[in-house]
């Protein structure tokens, strides 16, 4: 859930957005696990890491320490390979294809007054990014690469660009020109006024609302910088 100049920085960077909600969790990483982010992954109980790789000062330190399991796959998955995922219900299951889409800056399509800056192009890249794995209705606050609050799960999108500023703010973490994502469209501009409310000065999120004029007027009032992407990351 962040970037960062090393491992342990970027680990760092994702502990503050959530530190209560770390506490007996799974710790996921894209990169080959070194000593020092396993000694800072090991400060709180921690249930299972799972890496392509460790170093053998990474694993000696985890032989130390019980109830927590290290995973190592050896690799990654190519997250761009299409394929079906599998949701089970009363008496049968639903197949749809997996999501693999990935967006760049030339996907994005400006809707207000106010294009976003780089900076905030690559914030709301980044925050679309955590929202596509977020449970919906989802809304991520994010900002130099750090995710900064997350909502999930609300009934609807308002309630989710509440409670991730709140959940931000009781970290002390400043939404102050944060990007904001919605991993599907604003129905209504209530949710991109909270958001605005809260700090964040760029949104993201698929557009194709048959509110969405009002959603573009009320972030022109506001000089928000407002992006489409025509991709729905819907989550359940």
């Amino acid at each position: 859930m962040a970037t960062g100049v090393s491992l342990a920085e970027a680990y760092d960077r994702a502990l503050a957005c959530d530190p209560t909600s770390a506490f007996g969790g799974i710790v996921a990483l894209n990169t080959r696990l070194d000593a020092a982010t396993a000694a800072k992954v090991l400060e709180i109980f921690t249930e299972v890491v799972i890496a392509p790789d460790a170093d053998e000062d990474a694993v000696a330190l985890f032989r130390k320490k019980k109830n927590v399991r290290l995973l190592v796959t050896g690799g990654l998955p190519d997250p761009t390979v299409i394929g079906p995922t599998f949701k089970s219900v009363a008496g049968g299951f639903l197949v749809q294809t997996r999501d693999t889409s990935r967006l760049t800056p030339a996907d994005l399509k400006v809707v207000t007054r106010r294009a976003p800056t780089d900076h905030e192009v690559r914030d709301m890249l980044f925050a679309f990014t955590i929202a596509k794995h977020v449970k919906s209705n989802a809304i991520v606050y994010a900002k130099a690469g750090q995710t900064l609050g997350v909502g999930a799960g609300q009934m609807n999108r308002k309630d989710s660009a509440r409670i991730a500023a709140l959940r931000a703010a009781d970290f002390g973490l400043d939404l102050s020109g944060s990007a904001c994502a919605s991993e599907a469209f604003f129905p209504f501009p209530d949710g991109l006024i909270q958001a605005a409310d809260a700090g964040c000065t760029a949104v993201i999120q698929p557009g194709g609302s048959i509110g969405d004029d009002k959603v573009i007027e009320a972030a022109n009032e506001r000089g928000i910088a407002m992006v489409f992407t025509g991709v729905r990351v819907f989550r359940h």
